[in-house]
């Protein structure tokens, strides 16, 4: 544990942002998978959609802060994510890709047997789910077992979103 976690009542607070954390992912993955999939619309409509939302939200709420005289605390133009939260991003990103394409060169040149049918089997189970059932099924599906896991951890104490990367649990 670090020494974060170690200070009384801390630890609660990180267990319930986590839970939040995967309610909030749970909510808006079940937001997109009812756009895409029971009203067949694409991901491009969906995003239009939110962006339409969130331009009117703001221009009413706008409006009437300025009817009734209200000082907004925060511009939201002002807000800015760190130079270290931007290259964290960048890193997990490149190293997620990094790992998949370091695994997929590895298979495809047979160097490891064991490998190459293992990649085998896992993308033929895919290509035939996938003729199942449709993509954006499965994407939610992943999402649902996700937020569980989330879910899981948090209620052990392992989290996680708040490992570092190369960070093996216990």
């Amino acid at each position: 544990m670090s020494e974060q976690t170690k200070v009384p009542g801390k630890f609660v607070r990180e267990e319930m942002g986590e839970m939040g954390k995967a309610i909030g992912l749970l909510i808006s993955g079940t937001l997109v998978y009812h756009h895409c999939a029971n009203r067949n619309a694409t991901l491009l409509s969906l995003l239009s959609d939110v962006l339409i939302v969130l331009l009117f939200s703001l221009a009413i709420l706008g409006l009437l802060f300025r009817q009734l005289n209200v000082s907004v605390p925060v511009d939201p133009l002002e807000w800015q994510i760190s130079q270290a939260t931007a290259c964290n991003i960048v890193a997990r990103l490149a190293n997620t890709v990094g790992a998949a394409e370091s695994v997929l060169r590895v298979a495809a040149t047979g160097h490891d047997k064991r490998l190459f049918v293992k990649v085998v089997i896992c993308l033929y189970f895919l290509a035939a789910l996938g003729r199942i059932i449709s993509g954006v099924t499965i994407a939610y599906a992943g999402l649902c077992l996700f937020c569980l896991s989330m879910l899981f951890q948090s209620s052990t104490g392992n989290t996680v979103l708040n490992r570092r990367n190369g960070e093996i649990l216990d």
